[in-house]
Formats: C-alpha cells, structure tokens, sequence
C-alpha cells in the first residue's frame, strides 16, 4: 500500500503539487476573469456570492496554496500537497460511501488524454462494488464554443468515462478525446437521462464542466482542479462541489496510477 508520506514525495516530484507547470500570470488572469463572471471561466457554476478578485485570491490561497501576494505577479505559483492529501483523502471517502450504498454514478472529463486512466479506474471499482455507473447519451451531438467559434462535438464513453470527440473516426494513436472545460456535456447527459426514465446520478466524479455544471444543478459532484480552475473550489466553498482536489491536471497519465492506488485503498475498492 502507498503510504502518504510517500505519496507526498510523488506529488513533488512529479509536480503534481509543489512548484507547478501553471504560470502565476495564467492563475491571476483567470481569477480576475472569474471575478467578472466570465462563462469560460465559470464552468457552469453561478456564484451566489459576489467574488471580487482579492476575496478569490484568498480563498485560492486557503483551498490551493497559491501565493497569497497579489504583487507576485509573474513566474511559478505552487500548490500545497498537503492540501492535495487532505483533499484525496475526502474524495476517497465519498466514493467509499457511494460503493456502500451502491449509488448511481456517472464520470467525465474534460482532460481526457491525462486523466482517462485515473477515472476508468475508478469507474471499473465503483462497478464491481455494486455501482451503475451510468452512460447515457452515447453519440449526442454537442455545440461548444471554442476559440475558433462553435465547434460540434460527440459524447462518448470509453471504460465507463464521458468526454466529448470530434466528429469521424478517430485514428489509431490520436487524442482519446476532446479537451473542454464546457458544462453542456453534462447537462446533456443528464437531460438525456432524465428524459429517458433513466436513473439519475446520486455523485458525478470528474473535472471542470462536468463538475460544476452537474453541482450547478444540485447533484453531488466531486473532482480534481488545477490552480487556475476557481470555479470548483468556488463551488467547494460554497456547497455545490463537496470536494475539489487542487492539483496539475495536465501531466502525464503514467504520474496519476499513485494516486488512483491511493484513493481505492482508502475507500476500500482495491481489486
């Protein structure tokens, strides 16, 4: 079993937590825009408290560890990894409580090439503990705007996890799927479900719009984010997201295997 101490050390030195890829311009750029209620950086969550960008800083400062300066303008930021621990160890115990009770569960993501294998993990253990872990809207067609305008995507799931892909057959070694921090596809697949008759998801497991578009609409979500996603630890704080995980969510998928063995041994879903 990984103990903590050396999970830690992994999180420093793979720079999952500690001294990060994600600049400090990056991280001050999207708090201001978050601040000014921009839908891109929003995700899908409407903040019920009127976050002004030193309040945001502050609270970035309380869940992340990012520096609290606001004249540290430039350069690296960090990310605490004992506030990354704590965090997996809450986000380890709700997914015991959903494998107790056998709840419905639906998983997705934004950031599919790194994080794929993170959740299919999970999806696979919370399914041999009794969980549905739920795939509606396979192949629905999805509008999202990009930088380059309205692009159409398609929902697909791959071992149980949602994502959206470009249109057309995918050649063999190309991305697994699309990168979006859009919460349309979730609340395209839960119009879906509800539509159909289908059960509802009681926890969603994922990353940006998957997580607070589905918290946004009062289902329990939980979830991995980067120091320049405010919009989930927003969410956290204000009880729409019961647990963000602060952490680089764009390294390689090999860094996260650690913390997968972690978060199953804590919620008892080793196989």
């Amino acid at each position: 079993m990984l103990t903590r101490h050396a999970l830690r050390d992994h999180l420093l030195v793979t720079h999952l937590a500690g001294a990060v890829a994600t600049p400090r311009e990056r991280n001050l750029s999207r708090y201001r825009l978050f601040a000014a209620r921009d839908p891109r950086v929003l995700i899908g969550l409407e903040p019920e408290s009127d976050w002004r960008f030193p309040e945001l800083l502050q609270l970035m400062t309380q869940r992340c560890g990012v520096s609290a300066d606001p004249k540290h303008t430039s350069g690296q930021d960090a990310i605490d990894p004992d506030r990354t621990l704590v965090a997996l160890d809450a986000f380890a115990d709700r997914l015991a409580t959903a494998a107790a009770s056998g709840a419905p569960v639906l998983l997705g993501t934004g950031h599919p090439r790194p994080l794929l294998g993170f959740y299919a993990s999970l999806a696979a253990a919370l399914s041999a503990a009794g969980c549905d872990v739920l795939t509606p809207a396979q192949g629905r067609s999805v509008d999202i705007t990009t930088r380059f305008g309205v692009r159409t995507y398609n929902l697909h799931y791959a071992q149980g996890v949602a994502m959206v892909r470009e249109p057309g057959a995918r050649a063999p070694g190309s991305e697994p799927g699309a990168h979006t921090h859009s919460p349309l596809p979730v609340r395209t697949v839960l119009d879906v479900a509800a539509g159909s008759g289908g059960p509802l998801p009681a926890l969603v497991i994922g990353d940006h719009g998957w997580v607070c578009g589905a918290g946004q609409l009062g289902i329990e979500a939980i979830g991995l984010a980067d120091s320049d996603d405010p919009a989930l630890f927003v969410g956290e704080a204000e009880g729409r997201v019961s647990v963000a995980v602060p952490l680089d969510d764009t390294v390689r998928s090999d860094y996260y295997r650690p913390l997968t063995r972690y978060v199953l041994n804590r919620a008892c879903l080793s196989q």
